[in-house]
This record gives C-alpha cells, structure tokens and sequence, in this order.
C-alpha cells in the first residue's frame, strides 16, 4: 500500500500544519488577529498586519504542538487560551518552564539539541528532533529566549522514514547549523522563517535576528532540502525582508525548483 502524502496548511507566522496520516503536528501557534499586538519582551511589542488562515477552534485534533522558542509572535495569548492544555508540547527546556508553571500546559517536553520525542497517532508516528538554532549573535541573545530547529521524521510505527521535514525556528545561519547535513542528509522539506527581523521595532537598523532572503538561501544550499516553503516573513512590523527577497534570491542562484510558496489557508502535498 502507498504511503500517505505529507500534508502542509500554512495558517501565517510560522504556524503550520503538518498531516500525515492520523498524525497532525502544529508549529508556534500565533492566533493573534490583524492590529493586536505581539510580545517579544523587554516592553518590545509588533502589531499584527494580517489574519490567521484558522482559529483556534477551527484546529483538527493534535497529535502535538512543536514550539521553536517562548516568543508572542509563536505562542500568544490566544493559542494560550484555546489549545487543550492536555496536547503534547515539543519546546526548549526554557519554554517547558513557563508553559507549565504559568500557563498550565500538562504535557511539556523540554528538549536540549539533538534530544528527540515520538508522537504516535494511530499505526503512523512521527519522531520529532530538536536541531541546532540561534535567535542573535554575540551578547544579545542573552536577552532573546532560546531557540530550536526541529526535524520531523514521519512515518508508520516501527517503520522506515518517510518524510522528513526540516522546520528552522527562529534562527540565524550560524556554525552549529552544519551539522545538520551530515546527520540528515535527504530532507524532503524545510520550512524556513525568514522575514528579517529587525529589533528594536521600528528601528530603520536594529538588530537582525532572523534570516533575511540571503541567509534563508545560504541555509537552502547548505541543508539541500528537496522543496523549501518560507513562512514568517509579512505578518508583523519587525519582518523586513519580504518573501521576495528570497524567492529572488533563489532564482539568481539556479534555486528557483526548489522553493514552494504557500499562502495562508492553502494546503500543499509533498
């Protein structure tokens, strides 16, 4: 029997879902809705331009929740809110603190890099990896929270792999990165936040703190996924780098197959 197509919906930000089977995986949940605004600590806020594909309620049921890093514009007070607090959540160690002492989520998995945790949905699974990432260079990404990658190896129970889906988190293009080819190889996906994040908000030359068009393009060519969709890149005031700016950089370097532009409340197969 063929096995199921892995199914991504984009919602906006970087919340996607990712089907597979009965497995149903949510990355950083961002509910939030155009004009309010997103908490990024240190009194920094950015207003949402834009709407969720989906509400919370709208969601199917979860296998899991796999969060990047503790920011508002990946977890926010509406998904706070409206997720079952029972769904397994996949997150930093950092993030596992807060979300279960303050928040009330019963189901928390603080992974260091390279630590992994299995989700089992019916005869199909997925194995979920935390992989190198980092929010800021230098002695600024002590005041940003800790971040993670995450590779997402679908598949049936006690069955080979087959999808094997990179998600980048809130990262720049850093040395650590360059492992990751070596322990994967063959990625069937990555989905990339990009967007340029440039802080303080409204600073015309802040800090950048996550990839621009460059740099998501330097990552396509150093992971060498077979199809790269970018998200995070026009939902809030801190994104400066527009999805152009990496489409087009794609192109220039002989990449333009590769990527796979989804919009909000479209689904893709892979």
């Amino acid at each position: 029997m063929d096995a199921p197509r892995l199914a991504l919906t984009f919602i906006g930000t970087a919340t996607v879902l990712l089907r597979w089977g009965a497995v149903t995986v949510l990355t950083d949940p961002n509910f939030l809705h155009a004009g309010q605004f997103a908490h990024l600590g240190y009194g920094m806020v950015s207003r949402r331009r834009t709407e969720p594909a989906l509400a919370v309620g709208d969601l199917p049921p979860l296998s899991g929740v796999v969060l990047s890093h503790l920011h508002g514009d990946h977890v926010d007070r509406v998904a706070r809110r409206g997720l079952d607090a029972t769904v397994p959540v996949l997150t930093t160690p950092h993030a596992r603190r807060r979300l279960e002492r303050r928040y009330g989520f019963e189901d928390v998995h603080g992974l260091g890099t390279w630590d992994d945790h299995v989700l089992v949905a019916g005869s199909e699974q997925v194995r979920v990896t935390a992989v190198p990432g980092r929010h800021a260079r230098g002695p600024v990404r002590a005041l940003l929270p800790p971040v993670m990658g995450s590779v997402l190896e679908f598949g049936a129970v006690g069955g080979p792999v087959r999808r094997r889906v990179y998600v980048s988190g809130d990262t720049l293009v850093v040395p650590e990165l360059s492992e990751l080819p070596v322990r994967y190889p063959e990625l069937d996906l990555a989905v990339l936040h990009l967007g340029g994040t440039t802080l303080p908000p409204g600073s015309p030359r802040g800090l950048v703190v996550t990839m621009d068009g460059v740099a998501g393009t330097d990552l396509v060519e150093l992971v060498r996924p077979a199809a790269a969709v970018p998200v995070h890149h026009d939902d809030y005031g801190v994104f400066r780098s527009p999805r152009s700016d990496f489409t087009g950089e794609m192109g220039r370097r002989g990449l333009g197959d590769v990527v796979r532009c989804v919009e909000r409340g479209e689904t893709a197969w892979f």
